[in-house]
């Protein structure tokens, strides 16, 4: 008897769907995390270039870094 118990019991965890939501936000929540980090290395290496040509752009007209 306790088998078939077993048996049934594993059945309604499979057919059971109240976790569906939370799982299917976990997955978009990893990929927007795997997308983000693919992408911003890339996108930190041009921010830093952009400063830098600010920074050399001000030097050329006189201007001081801060701090320096």
């Amino acid at each position: 008897m306790t088998a078939v118990l077993k048996v049934n019991c594993q059945l309604r965890i499979w057919k059971d769907t109240h976790g569906q939501d939370l799982m299917e936000y976990a997955l978009l929540a990893g990929f927007l995390a795997a997308a983000c980090a693919a992408t911003l290395p890339n996108i930190a290496t041009n921010v830093s270039t952009v400063f830098l040509k600010v920074v050399a752009m001000l030097g050329t007209n006189g201007f001081t870094a801060p701090g320096g």
